[in-house]
């Protein structure tokens, strides 16, 4: 009698989904995500009913449960735009994160096998980054690789990986300019390669398929304020993605991308896109070499700690490009004081809000 094979990080891991719609894409993930919890965010109109697939644990929340929990702080959280997915980082009890768009299915390896992305990314998570001496074999912890001639032994250990950035096939992640230029552009590359990023290199973080240790680098996953009432959209992820880069280059920490793939199924339209990009085109030429020459001081010793510093400068710096960056750096500080409220203890009951599998949390 064979005995069922426990999925790795079960009862550590959460997957948490941001939707406006029906989660039927779920079907084609049920092979791997039914023995996970799962936190879906809901966006937009709280009065309507998301259906999720029979068999799935879940507990759901719209916009008056952000409300109930966080009261004057749910200002933080993105209305009318997939940033909403942090509450669900917020919310969470685990360990590890893995957020995915309800427009990514499974996608297949050159041989044809359907790739298990969850359990890739628990891979990558689990085993050390490299960020301070690049490994030409890319990761060298992995199965028929090593470190190459010329690597310093005394850097083999690596450090933890708090971050595990995946890809896409299909529909590349690509900014409104080159959709436009670029409409009948698709990724058929299959690149079978991990990578840590190195030290000192920022890069843009895609929110649609990424996982992380939320107690490595949780409070630092803040996506922005985007979407209903500001003047920018689609930087959610980008603008997590420099913070965290910066954080964990501060604290010793790893950032991996690469593997694993899914198969992202629809292109957003580009016209729609350009409008809520626009400014952020402009603006990321001096957000940029902001995120590359801010230094975090050394008594800032914990992801709250770093982020809020990180805050100060981001008025300081960026206030005076735009007032949003003004708006932006207060959200931020309200984001750490609403995680530390939620995440202090004996404050987990004020969660019990949302709906799970149907019913209402506690009832």
């Amino acid at each position: 009698m064979s005995v069922p094979i426990t999925p790795a990080l079960k009862d550590e891991l959460d997957i948490v989904i941001p939707t406006i719609r029906n989660l039927d894409f779920l079907e084609m993930w049920r092979p791997f995500f039914q023995p996970y919890h799962l936190i879906i965010v809901q966006d937009g109109d709280p009065t309507k009913t998301i259906k999720v697939p029979e068999g799935f644990d879940y507990e759901l929340y719209n916009r008056n449960d952000i409300n109930r929990i966080l009261g004057p702080k749910a200002s933080c959280i993105s209305f009318k735009d997939s940033a909403c997915r942090c509450f669900g980082y917020m919310v969470s009890k685990k360990k590890y994160i893995y957020t995915i768009d309800d427009d990514c299915f499974v996608a297949k390896d050159p041989t044809g096998k359907e790739i298990n992305a969850l359990e890739q990314h628990i891979k990558n998570l689990l085993c050390p980054s490299t960020p301070n001496f690049f490994n030409t074999l890319y990761d060298p912890y992995r199965e028929g690789a090593d470190f190459v001639r010329g690597y310093p032994f005394s850097m083999r250990e690596g450090v933890k990986t708090a971050v595990s950035h995946g890809l896409w096939m299909n529909i590349p992640d690509y900014d409104a300019p080159t959709q436009m230029v670029k409409p009948l552009e698709r990724n058929t590359r299959y690149v079978d390669a991990v990578m840590t990023i190195p030290k000192g290199t920022l890069f843009p973080m895609c929110g649609m398929n990424l996982a992380f240790d939320r107690e490595l680098i949780g409070p630092a996953m803040y996506f922005g304020l985007m979407g209903d009432g500001q003047p920018i959209g689609r930087y959610d992820d980008m603008w997590a993605g420099w913070c965290i880069k910066v954080i964990c280059d501060h604290l010793g920490l790893g950032v991996k991308t690469g593997l694993p793939y899914i198969w992202h199924s629809k292109a957003s339209n580009p016209f729609v896109n350009l409008k809520k990009e626009y400014k952020g085109i402009f603006w990321q030429e001096e957000i940029i070499p902001f995120f590359q020459s801010v230094s975090l001081p050394k008594d800032c010793t914990s992801v709250q700690k770093c982020y809020l510093v990180l805050a100060e400068k981001v008025k300081e710096k960026l206030g005076p490009i735009d007032p949003y960056f003004t708006k932006l750096a207060d959200a931020m500080v309200t984001w750490i004081e609403a995680w530390d409220q939620i995440n202090s203890t004996g404050t987990g009951a004020k969660v019990a809000n949302g709906t799970a599998n149907g019913t209402a949390n506690g009832k």
